[in-house]
């Protein structure tokens, strides 16, 4: 009779405190671009009168709506998230700098703290964020087939 060791799982990696902060910070900022989304989506008066002080017209309002839904939508879903993250510190540094240059200068400093959350958030989930590479990576090759870029 042979003594058999159980068959366990792998203990799961233990998130640190700074990771588990950053995935709280995740959703509440999801939710205040998912908010600051619809405002323009839905063409509220503040928004519109944000965008007519720039001199930019529904169009511009409308397509930062929608990328702001989908930085939100995407820092919800952890595969996601990094790739999120990084689109949205542009999308923030350009908020900032709209801030400084043509609305109110000390509202620019709001955007630019968030840049440094985004870039914090894209950091933390560079696993996945390779994870992501790596699949899409896989599927376009088998989808393309090897050196289907450099044939003529």
């Amino acid at each position: 009779m042979s003594e058999t060791t159980p068959l366990t799982a792998p203990a799961a990696p233990r998130r640190g405190r700074a990771s588990a902060a950053l995935t709280g910070a995740r959703v509440l900022l999801a939710l205040f671009l998912g908010f600051s989304a619809v405002a323009k989506l839905t063409a509220h008066e503040s928004a519109v009168e944000s965008f007519g002080r720039m001199g930019w017209g529904d169009g511009a309002m409308y397509t930062i709506g929608c990328l702001e839904m989908a930085g939100a939508l995407g820092l919800l879903v952890p595969l996601l998230a990094g790739v999120a993250a990084v689109a949205l510190a542009g999308l923030l540094a350009g908020a900032s700098v709209v801030q400084l240059t043509l609305l109110d200068p000390p509202n620019a400093v709001m955007p630019a703290l968030l840049v440094v959350l985004v870039v914090l958030i894209a950091r933390d989930r560079r696993d996945a964020t390779g994870e992501l590479v790596a699949l899409l990576g896989g599927r376009i090759g088998r989808t393309f087939g090897a050196g289907q870029w450099t044939k003529r």
